[in-house]
């Protein structure tokens, strides 16, 4: 018989449970015995993500006009109010959870994007009840125009990969939270210039902005526009930011151990 150590504490079926949970956590699967880390908010926030690229495609379909203003108009199209708040959670994205993981969640997006887009047109392929108004489905899907479409998912991958890139790679280099203004700001600059320029490039002259100087415009409305909104809303993404870092359980700063271009 051999004695027990003075401060054992015997153990309960609930204590050999956890060190069993536990140790199934730490190993991954491998043998390396690293920590498989726990992402509670991200699949949610990449659902509203996609939901919201795939709502804003199907609303650009409409040219939208204010004004005039000082003698000019307005023109942008029916995404302006949902599109922006995409950049919002893309930065949330970047800033909580890395490059690697926003760049998984604009692929996921964007396939979804195509992939509606693609199944829209299989729809519109198949035999016809009588009565069925195939026009009218066309122009609310944006289908009859597809280079909307297209503009609009390819811009928002292009943009968004540069908003995310932009933000790990400033928070690399200054890891202060009192930095987090600027690096949200530069990361918009940059993502929705070449989102912008992007999608006005393809979609600017279905649109019936053929001339230059409503093209000129278009792409200055729409940068100054998104840039504005993001600025206005700093306030609530540093909330948004601060309440989801609090509550990931396996939340780091990106830079122990992710690089920004990785």
């Amino acid at each position: 018989m051999t004695a027990s150590h003075p401060n054992a504490i015997p153990k309960t079926a609930s204590t050999r449970s956890s060190e069993a949970g536990g140790s199934a956590q730490r190993s991954d699967g491998q043998g390396r015995g690293s920590v498989r880390p726990s992402y509670r908010f991200y699949a949610v926030i990449v659902a509203i993500f996609a939901s919201l690229l795939l709502v804003s495609n199907i609303a650009a379909t409409q040219g939208v006009v204010f004004g005039p203003v000082w003698g000019f108009p307005i023109n942008t199209d029916g995404g302006f109010l949902l599109f922006p708040l995409a950049y919002v959670l893309g930065d949330v994205l970047s800033e909580v959870y890395g490059f690697k993981r926003t760049r998984t969640a604009t692929i996921v997006s964007f396939c979804i994007a195509i992939g509606a887009m693609l199944y829209f047109q299989f729809v519109i392929a198949l035999p016809k009840s009588e009565g069925t108004d195939t026009e009218s489905f066309n122009a609310l899907l944006g289908l009859s125009v597809p280079q909307i479409l297209l503009g609009s998912v390819l811009g928002f991958l292009v943009g968004q990969t540069l908003n995310a890139w932009v933000v790990t790679w400033m928070k690399r280099r200054r890891r202060d939270e009192r930095q987090l203004w600027a690096r949200l700001l530069g990361s918009t600059v940059v993502g929705e210039f070449a989102d912008t320029l992007i999608f006005c490039l393809i979609a600017a002259p279905v649109l019936g902005f053929t001339e230059p100087a409503d093209f000129a415009i278009y792409v200055a409305l729409g940068f100054v526009y998104k840039t504005a909104v993001e600025a206005a809303l700093l306030p609530f993404t540093y909330r948004v930011i601060a309440w989801v870092k609090r509550h990931e359980p396996d939340y780091r700063p990106v830079g122990a151990g992710e690089s920004a271009a990785s």
